[in-house]
């Protein structure tokens, strides 16, 4: 370890040391893994995140249930009437005549899609009961079974299409449930450097002002022995009203920042909150072509681009599809008969069937559905255009970031070396006017190059650790276990 590196320790071993010299029994001490890892258990974000997770997993339940067998009873249990209804006579007068009946039904049906054709074979068992008061007379009628398959021509094959795209949008809602993790990630670095920048602030302010009312102490008996001017008495004076100024608008900031990182992690406790420093490094090696492989397999927005595809190809089949004409080819077979006795319905009973071709097909549509069809393959186009331009965005994106991050990682070394020599240089500026060998503007120049330099420091800190989580997100690959980052 270099000269420099050491006493950079060793300094900020000491700062942070007079952070963390406050009483422990109500402070609590948060590293930034705690931090994050708090923010998505108990964050609202954490919460609203799991609940599109939620309802995308049973928006996938129900487009699976639309392809599995669909059984449901229905019908008239009772169907009692008295009333009067007209009836039209032979002569073409009407009667109303009474009428006193029960007339009930059950229908025990089931039906399967069939996602390759669109077309739907269903099957069916029917009981009806009429009971005439009037006449004291009951009558059955059922079909004890059926069956068919009911297939519309030239139409739009909804099935077919949900088959290829629901599952890129399922797949699509848990890789965006992932991000909205690592999201939170990003979010919660942001307000922990918020409030680290906020107690180093306050440090510096009161330090600032401990020592200026220390060399105020030492500059007064300077003037009383005439070695300094008036000018540097008030000069010092204004200084110490400046730290005065400092020490509370940095205890304003403090609160300020804590209270955002309480209400967006989730912390309830009424402990003071305490932030440790975080690592200058981190062991891992990115490459961009691996931090694009993965993002390509991980993210969401790789998935989207198939998906935003295929979507328009739907819907230039669907325009295709929907030219007017109409039609729907059905086919049926079962049995079916009457009896006044209940089990006489089931005894031999009678073959019935049916097939019937319904169409309809426009005569003139003044080019309607050319115009449709055109504009979905227009459509078509213009999103294979942006989702290349999409996937050129995306790719770039990466690649910056990890230029970033590299840059980042550096940039923590030399402003550690800066915060260094800026507080070596500080301690000797001090000293130098205590010994009456500089003057005060000199060391107004020192206090404030050791001050910024501390603050670049933490600055740093920031964007190294907010390019770590970006990249993260950017991923969904974890380079420190070299592993998929997986939320369950």
């Amino acid at each position: 370890m270099n000269p420099k590196t050491l006493y950079f320790t060793f300094s900020m071993v000491l700062f942070f040391g007079e952070i963390f010299a406050m009483p422990l029994n109500d402070t609590m001490r948060l590293s930034l893994p705690e931090v994050v890892a708090m923010a998505r258990e108990r964050s609202i974000a954490s919460k609203q995140a799991t609940t599109v997770k939620e309802t995308k997993y049973w928006e996938w339940r129900t487009y699976r249930s639309n392809y599995q067998p669909q059984l449901s009873l229905s019908g008239t249990l009772p169907g009692y009437n008295k009333t009067f209804t007209q009836v039209l006579q032979p002569d073409g007068t009407i009667l109303f005549q009474p009428i006193h009946n029960n007339n009930s039904n059950l229908d025990l049906s089931f039906s399967q899609s069939i996602a390759a054709t669109g077309g739907t074979v269903f099957g069916t068992t029917q009981l009806q009961r009429f009971d005439d008061f009037d006449r004291n007379n009951t009558l059955y009628n059922g079909v004890p079974y059926g069956i068919g398959y009911s297939q519309p021509l030239w139409q739009f094959n909804a099935l077919k299409w949900d088959k290829k795209i629901a599952p890129l949008k399922f797949n699509e809602s848990k890789q965006a449930f992932i991000e909205s993790m690592e999201q939170i990630s990003i979010t919660a670095s942001g307000y922990f450097f918020d409030l680290l920048l906020a107690q180093v602030n306050l440090q510096i302010a009161a330090t600032n002002l401990a020592n200026t009312e220390k060399i105020l102490i030492i500059a007064n008996e300077k003037l009383e022995l005439g070695k300094i001017s008036k000018n540097e008495i008030l000069q010092l004076q204004l200084e110490q009203l400046k730290a005065k100024k400092a020490v509370g608008i940095a205890g304003r900031d403090m609160q300020i920042a804590t209270l955002n990182l309480r209400s967006y992690t989730g912390l309830t406790d009424k402990d003071k909150v305490l932030l440790e420093l975080p690592a200058t490094t981190i062991h891992m090696e990115v490459a961009s072509d691996k931090v694009l492989a993965e993002a390509y397999a991980n993210r969401s927005d790789a998935i989207a681009f198939a998906r935003r595809v295929a979507e328009a190809q739907r819907d230039v089949a669907k325009a295709k599809g929907d030219n007017g004409i109409n039609a729907t080819l059905t086919a049926r077979l079962g049995y079916s008969k009457s009896a006044a006795v209940l089990s006489k319905v089931y005894d031999h009973p009678q073959d019935q069937q049916l097939v019937e071709l319904d169409f309809t097909i426009p005569i003139l549509d003044w080019g309607r559905s050319k115009s449709r069809a055109q504009t979905a393959r227009a459509n078509l186009k213009f999103t294979q255009y942006a989702v290349e331009q999409d996937k050129q965005i995306f790719a770039q994106q990466i690649v910056t970031q990890v230029t970033l991050f590299d840059m980042m990682r550096d940039q923590v070394g030399l402003t550690a070396d800066a915060d260094s020599i800026a507080s070596e240089k500080y301690q000797i500026a001090k000293d130098r006017y205590v010994l009456g060998n500089l003057s005060i503007t000199d060391l107004s120049i020192a206090f404030q190059e050791k001050d910024q330099a501390k603050r670049d420091y933490i600055a740093a800190l920031r964007d190294f650790w907010g390019a770590y989580y970006q990249l993260r997100y950017l991923s969904l690959y974890d380079f420190e276990k070299n592993e998929r980052i997986v939320y369950r």
